[in-house]
């Protein structure tokens, strides 16, 4: 998949690296990338992660580690109340740290960083604290504070999350192809699309197209399409009281039966199933 390249240097100034809360409406789809490592950690706000070839879903508490130049994005869910989203990011080059991973006591972070190449993502974790508290550190603190943090994450269990064979191809080309497809899909998800129109945004054949969503993505766009319904499909569920046929026509399927067998597949239960989950939570 083809990135966009995010210039992290020009904002990052004078500073070692950069360290800040993000407070927007919503997250965005923006396919891109940088030279910097970059911790982020989700504090308010659901949705879907992409990261190299890894789709996920993604909520509060979220936490990755993202080597260098690996694609990625979070996109929020957009059905349902609007409410603000969160994230704390920080984004450090390898410059300030590779001194550091030289030395015995830091091999551990070494090991660390170098399976960051692929994303980790890092389930269960108590560092939210201290993760939230770094933006607000200056001078050494806030150099000793980032190594803190990587070390305590080299005791925590992670996950990979591009596969071992992902090999992001970068060009604005189909940088702009990718984000001006995902960006069309989450915005118009509800209505009935057709591949043929999709495939036209970007000015392929429909089988071209389905090659290059499929290749970069890791999903063919029937599947992404669903994902982005059931995820809408939820919120709806949890915030109204509407009938699952109502939602179900919604957010964009032509069929209960169809919905069900969908969301069944990807939730591991029932519509109703879910809803009920969510009352006795």
């Amino acid at each position: 998949m083809k990135a966009a390249f995010e210039d992290i240097g020009i904002k990052q100034g004078t500073q070692a690296y950069l360290a800040y809360e993000l407070v927007v409406p919503a997250f965005p789809f923006k396919w891109h990338y940088h030279p910097e490592y970059e911790l982020t950690l989700i504090t308010k706000g659901k949705g879907k992660r992409l990261v190299g070839d890894h789709y996920d879903d993604y909520e509060e508490g979220d936490l990755v580690l993202l080597g260098p130049n690996l694609p990625h994005t979070w996109v929020s869910n957009t059905v349902g109340k609007r409410k603000k989203v969160s994230a704390i990011v920080i984004q450090f080059p390898e410059k300030i740290i590779n001194g550091f991973i030289q030395l015995d006591e830091c091999k551990k972070i070494a090991g660390l960083l170098s399976a960051s190449v692929h994303g980790l993502f890092f389930k269960k974790h108590h560092l939210t604290e201290e993760i939230r508290a770094l933006p607000h550190k200056t001078g050494p603190e806030k150099i000793t504070g980032l190594l803190q943090i990587l070390d305590k994450l080299t005791k925590q269990k992670s996950s990979l999350l591009a596969s071992d064979y992902y090999k992001a191809a970068r060009s604005t080309a189909n940088e702009k192809r990718v984000n001006t497809v995902c960006r069309f899909l989450q915005k118009n998800a509800a209505e009935n699309l057709s591949i043929h129109e999709i495939a036209g945004l970007v000015n392929l054949s429909v089988t071209a197209f389905c090659k290059f969503f499929k290749r970069a993505t890791g999903l063919t766009v029937t599947d992404y399409l669903n994902d982005i319904r059931i995820g809408n499909a939820c919120e709806l569920l949890i915030e109204t009281d509407l009938q699952i046929k109502e939602i179900a026509y919604q957010v964009g399927f032509q069929s209960l039966t169809y919905f069900n067998r969908v969301f069944l597949k990807k939730k591991k239960m029932t519509p109703r199933e879910f809803r009920e989950s969510i009352a006795r939570s």
